[in-house]
């Protein structure tokens, strides 16, 4: 298991990601703030920098695209298919990263725990060289910041 501030991440076997964060808001709160563009655009780039484009078709078979800038002015583009939403507990969708591999399956489990949420991302590919690839491209480290940007910016989502 390796730690990042707030975050736990294990590799369970030999082709899935486990990393699993709490979080001060309640369930429904959080699953809001991971799918509704108001909300993504402004927490999802590691560096803290809003999104140039974030589109959020939630439904099986919808899509999704987030657009960053990188610190030279380059775009990155992230993208995927949403296979399964059963709100607020979980979301499953399909990244779009290895143009010549199957692409990971990422499943996102919402577990209530009263005002407090625990967020477990499983990111399942296909093969041990895939998974390896994405720890290679750091994104281990690139979704605990990520998930660190999330707890900052829950605050300022309301809820009762």
């Amino acid at each position: 298991m390796k730690n990042i501030g707030a975050v736990n991440i294990t590799m369970p076997s030999d082709t899935d990601i486990v990393i699993t964060r709490m979080f001060d808001a309640p369930r429904v709160v959080v699953f809001e703030a991971w799918t509704k563009s108001e909300h993504v655009a402004h927490w999802w780039d590691p560096t803290g920098t809003p999104l140039a484009v974030c589109e959020i078709d939630l439904r099986p078979n919808g899509s999704f695209r987030w657009v960053n800038s990188g610190p030279n002015g380059e775009a990155h583009a992230f993208s995927g298919t949403y296979a399964e939403i059963d709100a607020p507990e979980k979301l499953i969708f399909v990244v779009h990263m290895f143009p010549n591999s199957a692409n990971p399956v990422t499943t996102l489990e919402f577990t209530d725990n009263g005002n407090q949420t625990e967020l477990t991302i499983t990111m399942a590919c296909a093969n041990k060289h895939d998974r390896d690839m994405l720890l290679q491209m750091r994104v281990d480290e690139g979704t605990a910041r990520t998930l660190e940007n999330l707890a900052s910016y829950l605050p300022s989502v309301a809820w009762v």
